[in-house]
C-alpha cells in the first residue's frame, strides 16, 4: 500500500512536474500568499515523498494547490479524516450549551454517506448497533425531509438542564435560524411549544421564551423558561440589549445516559 508520500510522488509524475518545478510553483504561491512557509525546497519535497516526512499545512496546502488535489483527500492519506471532527467532538462532555461551528467543507453536515439495509422500515423502532458507535453521525440523518445544509448546530451542555426531561444534556439539537421570532402562543401542549436558542453574555441558553413588559421602542424583558420538571430557574434578560434569539430548535438527536447520572447524584 502506497504511503502519503510516495501518492504525491506518483501525481507529480502524472503531471510532468520535475522537483524544480514544484519548488517554483511554490515559491509563487509563497509570494502572493505573502508568507515563505508556503514554500517547497527540492530537498523537502524529497523527503516528503521518499523520507515520509510530514509537510507542513502550509506545504501541503502548497502542494494540494499545484497538483490540483483536494486537501481533505490528502489528509485522509496522512490517516486525518476530517468528517470524523463532529463524532469526536461529542466525545468530551462539555458543561455550557453551545453552538457548533463545523461548517466548512462539509463539516459537520452530518450527511455522511451511509447505506442501510433497504428491509429497514424506519417508521418502525430499529436496533442500528452497527451504524452507530455511541454517537456516530446516523441520528440527524433519519429526521424526515430535513435539509442539514439549512440548520445549525447546538450542543446541549452535560450541565445544561433547563429543557429536561424533553432535551436531554448532551443532545446535539439542530437550529432553524430563519425562525427566530419569539411565539408564545399557539400551541395545544408543550411537546409543541417552540423551543429557542439564545445568546447573552455569558454564553448560550436553551429553553421556551416569552417577550414580556415591550415598550414603544420594542424593548422588554426576555424570560427563558425551563421545564417545571428540570427544577432549573428561569432566567430573565434585557430584550434585545442583552441577549439575541439564534434560532428555533428543529430537531434533537438525544443522549439518555446523562439523565440517569442525574439520578444517581440526587440519591446521594
Amino acid at each position: 500500500m502506497e504511503d502519503a508520500g510516495q501518492k504525491l510522488k506518483k501525481r507529480r509524475e502524472e503531471l510532468n512536474l520535475r522537483y524544480r518545478d514544484v519548488e517554483e510553483a511554490s515559491l509563487k504561491i509563497a509570494a502572493r500568499r505573502q508568507n515563505d512557509e508556503y514554500g517547497i525546497v527540492v530537498s523537502r519535497l524529497a523527503d516528503i515523498e521518499n523520507k515520509g516526512t510530514l509537510p507542513t499545512l502550509y506545504r501541503l496546502y502548497s502542494l494540494c494547490a499545484i497538483y490540483r488535489l483536494d486537501i481533505m483527500d490528502v489528509l485522509e492519506w496522512y490517516g486525518i479524516d476530517l468528517s470524523m471532527i463532529p463524532s469526536d467532538s461529542l466525545m468530551i462532555e462539555v458543561p455550557r450549551t453551545h453552538l457548533v461551528d463545523f461548517h466548512t467543507h462539509g463539516i459537520g453536515s452530518l450527511q455522511i454517506p451511509l447505506t442501510l439495509d433497504p428491509g429497514i422500515d424506519l417508521r418502525r423502532t430499529t436496533f442500528l448497533s452497527r451504524m452507530i458507535q455511541r454517537w456516530g453521525r446516523l441520528p440527524l440523518m433519519l429526521l424526515n425531509g430535513v435539509e442539514m445544509r439549512d440548520y445549525r448546530y447546538a450542543f446541549v451542555g452535560t450541565e445544561d438542564w433547563m429543557m429536561y426531561p424533553i432535551i436531554h444534556p448532551g443532545s446535539l439539537v439542530l437550529i432553524d435560524d430563519n425562525r427566530r421570532k419569539i411565539i408564545d402562543a399557539g400551541w395545544a401542549h408543550e411537546q409543541e411549544r417552540p423551543i429557542y436558542l439564545v445568546e447573552h453574555r455569558q454564553g448560550y441558553a436553551l429553553g421556551w421564551c416569552t417577550v414580556t413588559d415591550v415598550n414603544d421602542k420594542g424593548e422588554g424583558q426576555l424570560v427563558v423558561q425551563p421545564h417545571p420538571a428540570s427544577r432549573c430557574p428561569p432566567e430573565v434578560f434585557a430584550y434585545p440589549q442583552e441577549v439575541d434569539v439564534i434560532g428555533q430548535v428543529a430537531g434533537v438527536a438525544m443522549r439518555v445516559d446523562l439523565a440517569r447520572r442525574r439520578r444517581t447524584r440526587g440519591r446521594g
